[in-house]
């Protein structure tokens, strides 16, 4: 009885090891495949989830190294998230004004995955804890609890491309990235990241 319950245990640790390596081995890989970009051009799909309601976006996300992103959506045609790596603009076609926020000051969920073109390291980003799902898909815990976000689950290809990133929120809803056809070091012009607001929309500062 002892031996059998002995080789479970051992068995076990072998599983709980191997995971380990896995999980250790696709971190490394995600890390290196993101901090050696120098731009990244990626088609998405948003869903935001919150209790029984889901709304879902599309449109293609352009990131370029220091901090300048521009999200493109083709669902609601015309909409802009535009970081120029000093202010984020959120403009969504119809409305007047468009509000200026220092990107060290916004709180929208979506100026974080910045992070994709920035010194990516999972184990100074996140609490030193992984699990994974039997799909492949790791997720990580938020360092502290004033972070917005929980946690953050991804699933990444062979080649490390992170296909799925999961976003829980503090008050329980998610916010879920599809990513698709990923394009590396492709010339991504300066005058891309540039808001130029539309004939009749005015440009204000945010409150402090």
């Amino acid at each position: 009885m002892k031996s059998n319950i002995r080789a479970v245990l051992l068995g076990g640790m072998i599983l709980a090891a191997a995971q380990a390596d896995d999980v250790a081995r696709t971190l490394k890989g995600i890390e290196d495949r993101y901090n050696n970009a120098k731009t990244l051009e990626v088609d998405f799909t948003e869903s935001f989830k919150e209790r029984s309601r889901t709304i879902t976006h599309t449109g293609t996300l352009y990131l370029r190294k220091p901090q300048k992103m521009l999200w493109r959506y083709t669902s609601p045609a015309g909409r802009l998230f535009v970081l120029d790596s000093k202010f984020v603009y959120d403009y969504t076609p119809g409305d007047k004004q468009v509000e200026k926020v220092p990107f060290k000051e916004t709180d929208d969920n979506r100026a974080p995955l910045a992070f994709l073109l920035g010194n990516l390291n999972f184990h100074q980003d996140f609490k030193d804890q992984f699990s994974t799902a039997a799909d492949g898909t790791i997720t990580a815990l938020a360092k502290s609890d004033k972070f917005q976000y929980t946690e953050v689950s991804f699933l990444a290809g062979p080649d490390f491309a992170i296909h799925k990133l999961t976003v829980k929120l503090q008050d329980g809803s998610a916010i879920v990235y599809q990513f698709d056809g990923e394009k590396k070091n492709q010339p991504l012009e300066d005058s891309l990241f540039r808001f130029t607001a539309p004939p009749g929309v005015q440009i204000v500062e945010a409150a402090k």
